[in-house]
């Protein structure tokens, strides 16, 4: 029996819960089933009480006084005590059908789904290793609000770039609350930023122009730059100011540029979670991920009446 999920991420404040929230009620609109999955240890409100929620398991608030953890590393603790406990998660999975849509919220430390390999051993045994076996979607979430901060952003998309590369499953990313610069951004900037262009560091309006360079000029600069940096007290060098404005954070910012585009893997869909429309338009990239559509038995009229959803209404 086939199973099919969507792993919903992204850094804190990306509207990662807002969105799922939208997604229940989209499904619950369309008479389509859903079991809500909360993974966050640390969240607290929901609009649609999650049929499994990590905190019956474990908390990030009971971790950190109990191991004298920051949150970063009661996030960490509360994953590592997940995957030795799977059975947890996965024994009330096992009855979920193919007509459901599984939505899996996570909390938003980007260590998670770059470069400690908790997620991506937790994503094998949901799709491959265990007994499972879910049809499984990424869903990354960056705020539009990035596009202001254009080295902001190309950061931004560098970690949905290694989230794909690291879960290796097919993979949807979101700009969300796109309402927050409606009527701020140029609509002719704004697809730049939704196919990252690598020339919006080079007319950078916040930076006096950053331009590209080629890669003999880059090597000449960093030549000099030994001598001009000791000709700098370490103090004048070394403010934040001076940091976020020199050379080698320029130079980084287009060596980031310039890896997002030679991998030409990062494109973004719009999301402005308060349009039905909108949250539609993103769950149909999901089921194409997915393959949602090709697996259902085709309905008679009088079972659309039947339809429920995962949760608990009352």
């Amino acid at each position: 029996m086939s199973k099919f999920g969507v792993l919903v991420m992204g850094p804190a404040g990306a509207g990662k819960t807002t969105f799922c929230s939208a997604l229940i009620q989209n499904l619950k609109n369309s008479r389509r089933s859903c079991y809500y999955v909360n993974l966050d240890p640390a969240a607290e409100d929901f609009v649609y009480e999650p049929d499994i929620d990590i905190k019956d398991l474990i908390s990030l608030e009971d971790v950190m006084e109990e191991m004298h953890l920051g949150p970063n590393g009661g996030l960490i603790y509360c994953f590592e005590f997940l995957l030795d406990n799977l059975d947890w998660l996965t024994s009330p999975l096992e009855t979920v059908t193919e007509e459901y849509l599984i939505i899996i919220d996570m909390p938003g430390q980007i260590e998670l789904y770059t470069h400690i390999p908790i997620l991506p051993t937790l994503v094998r045994h949901l799709t491959r290793l265990g007994s499972l076996n879910i049809s499984l979607c990424a869903a990354y979430l960056l705020e539009a609000t990035f596009v202001v901060d254009r080295p902001k952003f190309f950061a931004g998309t560098l970690s949905a770039m290694s989230a794909m590369l690291m879960l290796e499953v097919p993979h949807v990313n979101i700009l969300s609350k796109m309402d927050l610069v409606a009527g701020t951004v140029a609509r002719r900037d704004l697809k730049r930023f939704i196919d990252p262009d690598v020339g919006l560091l080079e007319d950078d309006p916040t930076r006096g122009g950053i331009m590209f360079r080629s890669q003999e000029e880059e090597e000449a600069e960093e030549q000099t730059e030994p001598a001009a940096a000791a000709a700098h007290p370490v103090g004048e060098a070394g403010t934040a100011e001076n940091v976020m404005t020199g050379k080698s954070f320029h130079r980084l910012n287009r060596a980031v540029a310039r890896l997002i585009d030679d991998y030409s893997m990062v494109s973004f869909l719009q999301l402005n979670a308060q349009d039905e429309d909108s949250v539609g338009n993103i769950l149909s990239y999901i089921d194409d991920a997915i393959q949602y559509h090709e697996a259902q038995e085709p309905k008679e009229p009088n079972d659309e009446l039947d339809t429920d959803i995962g949760y608990n209404d009352g």
